[in-house]
């Protein structure tokens, strides 16, 4: 295998500086639903946005999910073209790009630099036999000293473990494995190239001393030239290449940055660059967020320390796998009316959903609902976990239901809380974003429930906002800097105290559940096993 190549930009090539007459900047999330392209000023101003939706995720069995990494380019390519023609811009308008992605994904690229399967993202759950492998083969301290986290099925290594043992052929073709943000990368510039908050959740990169290790490789028998050249989040790292400027519009010899996981790149979205600040974030998984000046682990590994996307900093983060997932697994199986009224009043069918979830009273009549249509990371890592309502009576409603996902969600977030809380983690503010924080409902129930001020900010757009900062922050002078002057409080949701106490007595329960259901989540996953067998 040949170790692969960056462009001649190299890392540590500066943005444009202050001189420069492009002063716009472009952000590209490649999601789970979708791809959003945002474009921001020198002021921080979103000038356009767009989105172009993605397939729905593939399940060939219970708690598996894959994806087509080439429907990602197809979303990214109408995604930057409305983003600019929306903006009345022109590709040379552009000075930078940055990138953001769902994490964890296993991209294999075969010697051509074609895909040689579909992608297995972030909430499969098939890989605990090589999570399990992969701990004692580094040993479970050894892993923890390296990657600052267990093995667990959501991350990187655990699939493509699966691979070599379950698809050989396919394992034998690979020549490269990328991340889902960086095979767009590769499609944007010929270059493969990933940067230190994203790798952090392969499993492969020594997290505290930020760069590939050798120690992890030397154990799974892989060779360093399979992966992409690694560096900080906001160097430039490689550039536009002919075919991509005219796929996308963008000019050809842009320079794009490293940018950034979606939860770090979301994290700079939302000025969680400085200790004391979190960010609750709900999209297809809900993730607290909050900065540190140091590696800081939870002793349990219940909740992830990756690299920042500030340079020599770090993150911690506590995930529910089935946060927003649950909302729009409601919609895609049950919200047939609002679908089709939203499409006749030109509104989003979840602003319908919600609107009806407010007709109910808080604690939804006694409904509870367990999140874990994915299994489950924080604080559980539970791939065998199982969404659950209960409580159901005959008085409750299809409005009930709701209500009990979106209090469901914030319980599932609050147990991150509390870990955060144990491992001295500050907490003075939390701020709201991703869909779920553009909702009053939903930031009001996160307030009483955390017991915490919510508030909201000027920038909506979350990990394609901080990707665009991250693109930005050459001319800005650095990452904080840009966040300085971009960011700013809106809004605030503070706390009711009756409802808090009557959420406190329902997190009790919420809390018992998952330990009364624990062994009953592993009978119905062998269930599970044994039934596909005998299929």
């Amino acid at each position: 295998m040949q170790a692969n190549q960056i462009s001649d930009c190299g890392f540590g090539t500066t943005i444009p500086n202050r001189s420069s007459e492009m002063r716009h900047w472009l952000g590209l999330d490649i999601g789970t639903t979708g791809s959003r392209a945002v474009i921001i000023d020198e002021s921080g101003a979103v000038r356009a946005a767009a989105s172009a939706e993605h397939a729905p995720m593939s399940q060939p069995q219970p708690t598996w999910a894959e994806q087509d990494p080439e429907d990602w380019w197809r979303a990214a390519q109408e995604a930057i073209r409305a983003a600019i023609t929306q903006g009345n811009l022109k590709g040379e308008d552009i000075a930078g790009v940055g990138l953001s992605g769902q994490m964890h994904g296993a991209v294999l690229l075969d010697e051509a630099h074609q895909v040689i399967r579909p992608a297995i993202i972030w909430c499969d759950q098939r890989s605990q036999a090589q999570s399990d492998w992969f701990t004692n083969r580094m040993g479970a301290a050894r892993l923890k000293e390296i990657t600052c986290n267990p093995a667990l099925t959501g991350f990187t290594v655990p699939k493509l473990l699966w691979v070599r043992d379950r698809e050989p052929d396919n394992y034998r073709r690979m020549r490269t494995l990328l991340l889902p943000k960086d095979y767009v990368r590769f499609r944007l510039t010929g270059e493969f190239a990933t940067e230190v908050s994203d790798a952090s959740g392969t499993l492969l990169l020594d997290v505290p001393r930020r760069e590939w290790s050798s120690e992890i490789l030397q154990a799974l028998e892989l060779d360093r030239s399979v992966l992409p050249l690694v560096g900080e989040s906001e160097e430039p790292t490689t550039r536009i290449q002919t075919l991509a400027a005219t796929a996308t519009g963008l000019r050809a010899g842009t320079p794009v940055v490293g940018g950034g996981g979606d939860q770090a790149a979301a994290g700079v979205g939302n000025g969680i660059v400085e200790s004391g600040i979190l960010s609750s974030t709900i999209g297809s998984s809900g993730v607290l967020f909050a900065h540190t000046d140091e590696p800081h682990m939870d002793p349990g590994g219940r909740v992830h320390t990756f690299c920042h996307a500030v340079r020599n900093r770090w993150h911690v983060m506590a995930v529910t796998q089935g946060a927003g997932l649950s909302l729009r697994w409601f919609r895609d199986n049950f919200g047939a009316p609002e679908i089709e009224e939203a499409r006749r009043a030109g509104k989003d069918p979840y602003e319908l959903l919600v609107a009806e979830a407010e007709r109910v009273p808080p604690g939804s009549e006694g409904l509870l609902y367990l999140p874990y249509l994915m299994g489950e990371r924080t604080p559980h890592l539970d791939p065998n976990a199982r969404g659950v309502f209960f409580g159901l009576t005959a008085r409750h409603t299809r409005a009930h239901v709701i209500r009990a996902i979106l209090e469901g969600v914030a319980f599932s977030l609050r147990d991150g809380l509390e870990i955060f809380k144990a491992m001295g983690v500050a907490s003075q503010q939390i701020r709201a974003s991703g869909g779920g924080g553009r909702s009053p409902l939903w930031r009001q129930i996160q307030a009483d429930v955390f017991q915490r001020e919510m508030v909201t900010i000027n920038a909506t757009e979350g990990s394609a906002y901080g990707a665009a900062l991250l693109a930005a922050s050459g001319w800005f002078g650095s990452v904080e800097e840009a966040c300085r002057v971009c960011i700013r409080v809106t809004e605030q949701s503070n706390p009711d105290p009756a409802r808090s106490r009557l959420y406190q007595e329902f997190y009790g329960i919420y809390r018992d559940l998952y330990l009364r259901l624990r062994e009953t989540f592993q009978l119905v996953a062998q269930i599970g096993l044994t039934a596909d067998k005998a299929g």
